[in-house]
């Protein structure tokens, strides 16, 4: 009977994953009526419904949503394992995904990789820290850099590289004519802020009140493009990674005297896909 089940359940995931039953059908390389009983058996046999059928659309009920949370980690660590067989032998072909909280960081590793792995593809996909730290999870992506990443069990992890804070202000600033400030400049600056639970503002914030220094946050932005966008138009101050600076028309960046003001990046994986061959290849390449 178990086997049953897993044939059940595997097409619950399948029309889970891909959004419809036809869809399911072409991804399992089954009929579409095979896919539709056997959802319907699963729900008929524990009385449940999985899904809400449209004329056109198909989506998860809160029970579908609660079993297919389950069956992302059974699936997906049974394709984990087909790729493993696949690429035991060689690294001649193939594809990683990379999810990423810094594009700068992202392209410098993927650069290391690609000179090592010419054949290889990469994708590589920008979020926060939520999101990435989902994708891992939910086997979306295959690594992830991330900033600082606390010790989590299940969670494999090695450092890349460290980048100073540096301030941003307009070209008509006061501070463009000095070669550095220390934080106790920023004392009635206006300034520009990430969202709350940013690794940058979360240093910034830091170093302000181990010394006394009282921010004034006149406006908070979820994305460091906007934020340089703003400084060039006279809005305040802001602060990024040196590697994240752009030098947009309008725009200087200068350097903040204080050890506080560092901001450090990981790889990371599930720790049950550190020996993935092309996982484990892209980990050489975080040494230079």
């Amino acid at each position: 009977m178990f086997h049953q089940y897993y044939k059940w359940i595997r097409c619950f995931h399948a029309v889970a994953r891909t959004g419809g039953f036809t869809a399911a059908a072409h991804y399992l390389r089954i009929g579409q009526p095979t896919v539709t009983d056997q959802v319907k058996a699963l729900e008929i046999r524990f009385n449940v419904e999985l899904f809400l059928r449209g004329s056109r659309t198909v989506r998860l009920t809160p029970t579908g949503e609660r079993l297919y949370g389950i069956t992302q980690g059974l699936f997906g660590q049974e394709e984990e394992a087909i790729t493993f067989l696949q690429n035991a032998q060689k690294l001649g072909a193939g594809s990683i995904r990379i999810g990423t909280v810094s594009p700068p960081i992202a392209l410098e590793l993927v650069r290391r990789f690609k000179s090592t792995h010419p054949s290889l593809e990469v994708t590589v996909s920008i979020g926060s820290e939520e999101s990435t730290l989902r994708g891992l999870h939910d086997f979306d992506i295959d690594v992830g850099l991330l900033v600082e990443p606390p010790p989590t069990e299940g969670l494999h992890s090695a450092a890349f590289r460290s980048e100073r804070i540096v301030a941003v202000v307009p070209v008509d600033h006061p501070w463009t004519h000095r070669t550095s400030i220390v934080t106790r400049d920023i004392e009635g600056e206006a300034v520009i802020l990430r969202e709350a639970g940013s690794k940058t503002r979360q240093r910034v914030e830091r170093a302000c009140r181990q010394r006394n220094v009282r921010l004034n946050c006149v406006m908070e932005i979820n994305s460091r493009e906007a934020i340089l966008h703003a400084v060039a138009c006279g809005m305040g101050i802001g602060f990024v990674a040196q590697v994240e600076f752009i030098p947009l028309q309008g725009l200087c960046a200068i350097a903040i005297e204080d050890e506080e003001l560092s901001i450090s990046y990981s790889l990371c994986c599930l720790s049950v896909r550190r020996d993935r061959a092309l996982i484990g290849a892209l980990f050489e390449a975080t040494t230079p």
